[in-house]
């Protein structure tokens, strides 16, 4: 099985590629329901290791939650009363403008650059979590 993406790149599959896969999708999963995270901080540094380009990766990550994937965990976190659904609401209709916009740059910009922005929003993030409030 191949994968191919716009630009003709071709990704081989192998079994032991679609398994990492799974299991990509699985800690991700699992991360999103305790953490919140998934996409972008687990995702796409696993699909970087298994060969894909940086617009690939976060391509395939964005593809990736495009079905429900969070339903059951949101479920749980709202009959525990942890979500306030209006502001989920206001966020997520602002969260598909600011995406359109967001993937239109990400495309046009240089792979180099674009993997460097990634790695220092990620460093800013974990030592905001391990030194902040």
């Amino acid at each position: 099985m191949k994968l191919k993406s716009r630009k003709k790149d071709i990704i081989p599959i192998k079994m032991s590629t679609i398994l990492f896969l799974v299991g990509i999708g699985l800690l991700a999963g699992f991360l999103s329901g305790i953490l919140g995270i998934g996409g972008g901080v687990v995702m796409v540094p696993l699909l970087l290791i298994v060969g894909f380009t940086q617009h690939q990766a976060q391509g395939t990550s964005l593809a990736a939650m495009l079905p429900p994937v969070t339903l059951l965990a949101v479920l749980q976190y709202s009959k525990e009363g942890h979500v306030d659904w209006k502001m989920a609401m206001v966020i997520s209709a602002t969260f598909i403008i600011g995406g359109l916009f967001g993937s239109k740059l990400a495309v046009a910009v240089n792979e180099q650059l674009l993997k460097r922005i990634f790695g220092v929003l990620m460093l800013f993030i974990a030592l905001k979590m391990i030194f902040g409030k």
